[in-house]
Order: structure tokens, then C-alpha cells, then sequence
């Protein structure tokens, strides 16, 4: 299969959860209780943002790394496109993930669950990613549109691995307090998107 269908077809469903995560969003209405101002309304909402900013980090950094590995291809097998639509699976899950994390951060149950998930979306998420990597970059390294040493590939794949841990991290951090497990999570997207991470990658590619 030629790999411009599989990357359109991949563009349209990271497009569809990415804006998804806008919704989660929700404008305070007028009028206001007695005491209350836009500001304090807005300040009240911040696990929304927070959520919102590291969850579209997230997903525009998973498209840049999707595209890159994708590019290797000259074409894909039908191992891959199933690798790929789990993936696509677990990326459309975050909007919900998201949402969750946003309802449930300041809650004095289920805050806990809520941040497991939230972060365990993350974690499955990479993993999936580094699975479809590996099976492009070693098991069908003869369909790469231009042949790569194996050390150079085996370093690719090591990075995978190493940005499925902070997740797996964070989600077992959850059970101790969910705001560490926000922040490990914000910290990952800030970092992949910055310039020194290798162009940004997550996991690395």
C-alpha cells in the first residue's frame, strides 16, 4: 500500500483528536454567582488549560514523529497498517483521557484513577508508537524507502524505549498525588518540543 494514503488517513484522525481537546474548554455564563468575576471563573478552570496545552503538545509532537517515521517507508504492509491503526486508536483516546483529567484533578474522589488514566493514555501511547517503530526499523527494514545502518536504527529504537518511561513513571505516581503526574506530563511535552530533545521527538525519533 502506498504509504500517502496511510499518512492521510493518519493526518485526518490526529487532526480530529487534536481539535477534539478544544471542547473540553467551557466559557463561564452570564451571569456570574454573587461574588464571582470572569477572572476568578477563568483562574478556577486552569487544570482545563493545563491539561488541554500538554495534551496538544502531546499529540502535535506524535503527528511531527509520525510523519518522520512514516517518510522512511517506500511502502507498508499489512502488519503495519494494523500497528498504525493502533496507534491512531490510542491517540483518539486522549480527548477523552483529557477531559477526565480536567474534571477530576481538584475532586476529592476518583482524582487518582482519573490521573492514572490520563497518563496511562500517554504510556500506551508511546509504546504503540514504539512498537510500529520497531517493526518498520527491524523487522521490515527492506521496505525503507533508503537503507539505514542497524547501529543508527537500534539508537532510534533506544529512544522509544527510554520515552515510554517517564510515562510509565507518572502513571504510577498517580496513586500518590495526580498534580505530579500533571507535571511529569507537562514537563515531557515542554521538553519534546523543545529544539535540544533531539527535534522534539516523542518518543525520539
Amino acid at each position: 500500500m502506498s504509504t500517502s494514503r496511510l499518512e492521510a488517513f493518519s493526518d485526518g484522525v490526529i487532526a480530529v483528536a487534536i481539535t477534539l481537546l478544544v471542547l473540553n474548554i467551557a466559557v463561564p455564563q452570564p451571569p456570574l454567582p454573587n461574588g464571582h468575576t470572569l477572572a476568578g471563573e477563568l483562574g478556577r478552570n486552569w487544570p482545563v488549560y493545563a491539561a488541554y496545552v500538554t495534551s496538544f503538545l502531546t499529540i502535535g509532537i506524535i503527528w511531527i514523529n509520525h510523519h518522520v517515521m512514516i517518510s522512511r517507508l517506500r511502502e507498508a504492509d499489512r502488519t503495519i497498517l494494523f500497528l498504525n491503526l493502533l496507534l491512531l486508536m490510542s491517540i483518539a483516546i486522549l480527548p477523552f483521557a483529557t477531559s477526565l483529567m480536567a474534571a477530576y484533578l481538584k475532586q476529592s474522589t476518583g482524582q487518582h484513577l482519573a490521573a492514572a488514566l490520563y497518563s496511562g493514555a500517554f504510556l500506551v501511547m508511546a509504546l504503540f508508537f514504539a512498537t510500529l517503530n520497531r517493526h518498520i526499523l527491524l523487522v521490515k527494514a527492506h521496505l525503507l524507502e533508503a537503507e539505514l545502518p542497524v547501529e543508527h536504527r537500534r539508537r532510534i529504537l533506544f529512544r522509544n524505549i527510554s520515552g515510554v518511561v517517564p510515562y510509565a513513571i507518572a502513571t504510577a505516581l498517580a496513586l500518590i498525588s495526580p498534580y505530579v503526574t500533571l507535571a511529569i506530563c507537562t514537563g515531557l511535552a515542554i521538553f519534546y518540543a523543545l529544539p535540544i530533545a533531539s527535534g522534539g521527538n516523542l518518543p525520539a525519533d
